[in-house]
């Protein structure tokens, strides 16, 4: 886990959450923005934010092609929130840029607008039960394939895994919880 050079996608949303709870783990962060600075990380994070706007973002920098290249590569890569979004082969009843890369249907904002939004506590396969905030969340409605689904909020899917990729529909980082973040740091030796 110490000393992972862990790159996150910095265009817009909450990388910089993302980067303090890397550091707590003993990860080192790095800020991403082209496709050199890609090259560079042992693994991505994609944080929340506005999905069609960093999907535009990464479209505008050239990075779509080079993270699917990785990704193929096996790095492991990680979406909070928009970044699950992102990483869909289909998101419900939208037409947006993504990276199409998990075997997953997402629906966007399907827990309600912004005043909606909730803290909770999540039973997740594999680790002990950890704090979620869902913020204009999406949630999972299929996966096929080799996705597999670890965690659910009442009946909705909210986290998913396909072997080097993982999605959750929520902020781990705006909690102190490091639970999703060590287990993220553990897919890659």
């Amino acid at each position: 886990m110490a000393g992972k050079r862990v790159g996150v996608l910095a265009l817009q949303g909450a990388f910089i959450e993302h980067e303090t709870a890397l550091l707590r783990c003993g990860a080192i962060p790095i800020q991403v923005r082209t496709s050199q600075e890609l090259e560079e990380i042992e693994a991505l994070i994609i944080p929340g934010g506005e999905s069609t706007t960093i999907g535009k973002l990464m479209h505008r920098f050239g990075l779509l092609d080079p993270i699917r290249s990785r990704a193929a590569e096996g790095m492991p890569i990680w979406g909070t929130c928009a970044g699950m979004i992102l990483l869909a082969k289909e998101i419900v009843e939208t037409e947006q840029v993504s990276l199409s890369l998990m075997n997953m249907a997402v629906r966007r904002n399907a827990f309600g607008r912004q005043i909606e939004s909730f803290e909770t506590v999540l039973q997740i396969e594999g680790l002990p039960p950890s704090r979620a905030v869902f913020i204009r969340a999406p949630y999972v409605e299929r996966v096929w394939g080799e996705a597999r689904i670890l965690s659910y909020y009442r009946d909705k899917a909210v986290m998913v895994r396909e072997n080097n990729l993982l999605a959750t529909a929520f902020h781990p980082e705006l909690t102190e919880d490091l639970n999703i973040h060590r287990y993220f740091l553990a897919m890659f030796n």
